[in-house]
């Protein structure tokens, strides 16, 4: 893992196999075919993460706690699959921000799963997410500079779209990820991980 700085940028979150990371791939290339170009701006695959907390700003000496708190979450939760499926935007396809994918089986494990790293993370300091957890794969964000006409495109573009099912992952583990932002983008480095049972 090498020397960590005092402080740095963090997340926990289930790693994608990358059978489906290939399979959002392809979604992402068709989206970016259809809406207006330069409209979106697409997370590269290998950036795709299901994240179950941000952390943001953590200091070194907190990761072992961290750490600690992850395993916590894990002990007990037996291992599960989900099912990616479906397409849609935050907070709707007529005000589309965010492109993503969905979770279509075995949601409500990730759900008990997330709740079990809120309650941990909760004990260590960190303020609880105010909105529901809504589990999903963030393919692209909306420009800030996108016309009201190409924003309303892309929410048509995604709404009338058939994604169908992208494929089924085991979830076996949790991950601590660190983001080193770059001019290039995030880069993603995982710092430790717990199995489940």
């Amino acid at each position: 893992m090498g020397e960590l700085p005092p402080v740095l940028r963090a997340f926990i979150a289930v790693e994608l196999e990358s059978d489906i990371l290939a399979e959002m791939s392809k979604v992402q290339s068709d989206f970016e075919n259809l809406v207006p170009p330069g409209s979106v701006r697409w997370v590269r695959p290998e950036g795709i993460h299901l994240t179950l907390k941000f952390l943001g700003d953590t200091r070194r000496e907190r990761v072992p706690a961290v750490q600690d708190g992850i395993r916590r979450a894990a002990e007990g939760m037996v291992h599960f699959e989900i099912e990616l499926a479906d397409s849609g935007c935050f907070p709707n396809c007529r005000r589309p921000r965010v492109i993503w994918v969905g979770i279509d089986k075995g949601d409500k494990r990730l759900s008990q799963l997330q709740k079990q790293v809120e309650k941990e993370m909760q004990s260590l300091g960190w303020a609880p997410e105010r909105r529901p957890f809504s589990p999903h794969l963030t393919l692209g964000r909306v420009q800030r500079n996108a016309t009201t006409s190409e924003v309303r495109r892309i929410g048509e573009i995604v709404a009338g779209s058939h994604v169908g099912t992208l494929g089924v992952q085991q979830v076996t583990e949790v991950a601590l990820i660190r983001s080193i932002l770059s001019p290039g983008g995030a880069r993603y480095v995982k710092l430790f991980s717990a199995k489940l049972e």
